[in-house]
């Protein structure tokens, strides 16, 4: 057997290379990391504009065919962006995205509140306080997405139903 040089263990001329290739992987994870995250905040961000902008327009406007249908119209229009031709594009969401939820508050004289709420704006416009209460009604919009990341590694919030995250925004109004 022949003995290891002297001089081996003295010499550092290929130390940063190996600690570069120790350190590669975690770097390329935090990177594409950051990007996964900087995607899904992204979602957030355009669904909550979507959701804004759509009570904007029922606050501006008066309704197309229902407040529903409105609401859900210009939510999926304004998250997936406009044709050439100014149509709504398809995706990434549908109407499907969207729940719209009536709230009716009543407070008695006693200062206690009551809640009823409803998707169906009807059922929302046959509701009432009992007399001598007084009322409050709120219209919300919430829009929902699954962003699937990048990287398989799960952490809370994951739903293995769908394969991804549920991000969603809520936006709302007082109505009277």
């Amino acid at each position: 057997m022949r003995p290891l040089p002297i001089g081996l263990f003295a010499n550092e001329s290929g130390a940063a290379v190996i600690e570069l290739a120790l350190l590669a992987p975690i770097l390329a994870v935090l990177a594409i990391g950051t990007v996964d995250l900087s995607n899904a905040f992204s979602m957030k961000l355009a669904l909550e504009q979507g959701a804004q902008r759509a009570i904007e327009k029922i606050m501006q406007t008066t309704q197309e065919t229902t407040v529903e249908s409105t609401l859900a119209t210009e939510a999926v229009c304004q998250v997936n962006g406009t044709n050439s031709d100014g149509s709504c594009k398809t995706s990434p969401i549908t109407a499907s995205n969207v729940t719209v939820t009536w709230r009716l508050l009543c407070t008695d004289s006693s200062g206690t509140t009551t809640s009823q709420t409803t998707t169906d704006s009807t059922a929302f416009d046959a509701m009432s306080c009992a007399t001598g209460s007084t009322s409050a009604r709120y219209v919300q919009i919430k829009v929902t997405e699954t962003y699937t990341p990048i990287f398989s590694l799960h952490f809370g919030g994951y739903s293995s139903t769908d394969g991804g995250y549920d991000v969603s925004a809520t936006a709302g109004m007082r109505t009277s």
